[in-house]
């Protein structure tokens, strides 16, 4: 029997958010705004308190600022994230200041303590917590060495392994991690990471070239478009629900807490895509990536009116 449903390792970052812009500035111009926000983010986090919500046991590995952590600590467990794994550094936490206009945001991050993340992954107690799991999540571009030493025990222990790296396009593009991403079970890029990986803004492409890699599955995230997914020879694909977006911070690692809640179900690869589709939408009503994660009862509610004949 295992402890956790699902571990979840990723960088933990304070974020500042601001919304409600129609354009980006120009260089030299400023614009304002009357809506920010002060909220937990970084993938790992972000995925970690949507699984929590949806009822899944969870816990977070990460690196933060001692001086941040008793707020940090509150947040995460408001939503009952375990905190056991995580370790206070000696420097800041991460920072990231997200802007958003109404269908797309960048970013602003300063990386803090999450630059010594990878180094947790060598101590016993976070191991341990790794293969108690049914599934563990890095929200992380995790290299080569620390992938080999770790996934064969963690697949040798029966965990399902997903992988998201978010833009770190240096991973993307470096060949010593093909290995890494065809022995995860599930990678989960989006359509942009799709891109810089077989150098086209064709899904089809993508896909195609995950079955020449050998992949046994292969998802890629549309946005508002939806999501696609390979399997095989076969090729799934869903819509995205329409919803208000306010912010689409954390939409992405929302979608992956989706996709895991219906694979530790055993959902086929359609509703799988669906179900990360709903939470990823959901979760872009409000500002902030937090704000607006479903709950299970409210995820099935607007799955069944978003994809009900």
């Amino acid at each position: 029997m295992k402890r956790f449903d699902v571990a979840v390792v990723g960088e933990i970052y304070e974020d500042h958010i601001f919304t409600g812009f129609q354009t980006w500035p120009k260089p030299g111009e400023e614009v304002f705004t009357s809506q920010y926000i002060r909220e937990v983010g970084g993938g790992g986090a972000i995925t970690a308190c949507s699984l929590a919500k949806l009822g899944r046991k969870v816990c977070l590995v990460g690196t933060v600022g001692a001086e941040d952590r008793p707020w940090l600590d509150r947040r995460l467990s408001s939503f009952g994230v375990q905190i056991d794994g995580l370790v206070s550094g000696g420097g800041r936490s991460g920072v990231t200041v997200s802007l958003s206009v109404i269908d797309d945001r960048s970013f602003f991050t300063y990386v803090g303590e999450n630059s010594h993340l990878e180094e947790q992954l060598a101590r016993d107690q976070v191991v341990a917590m790794l293969l108690a799991s049914r599934h563990v999540h890095f929200a992380m571009p995790i290299t080569a060495p620390v992938a080999q030493r770790l996934i064969p025990r963690l697949q040798t222990a029966a965990c399902t392994i997903s992988l998201d790296v978010g833009h770190h396009a240096e991973w993307l593009r470096d060949h010593a991690n093909h290995s890494t991403r065809a022995k995860v079970d599930y990678f989960l890029p989006n359509q942009r990471e799709a891109e810089l990986l077989s150098g086209s803004t064709d899904v089809a492409s993508y896909l195609h070239l995950t079955q020449q890699l050998g992949w046994r599955t292969a998802v890629v995230k549309l946005g508002r478009h939806g999501a696609a997914m390979r399997q095989g020879e076969h090729t799934w694909t869903a819509q995205s629900p329409d919803v208000q977006v306010v912010d689409t911070t954390g939409a992405g690692d929302a979608f992956d807490a989706g996709f895991i809640d219906a694979l530790l179900d055993s959902m086929t690869a359609e509703e799988c895509l669906r179900r990360a589709c709903v939470c990823g939408s959901m979760s872009t009503r409000a500002a902030g990536a937090l704000t607006s994660l479903p709950s299970k009862k409210e995820l099935q509610e607007f799955y069944e009116q978003s994809y009900s004949l």
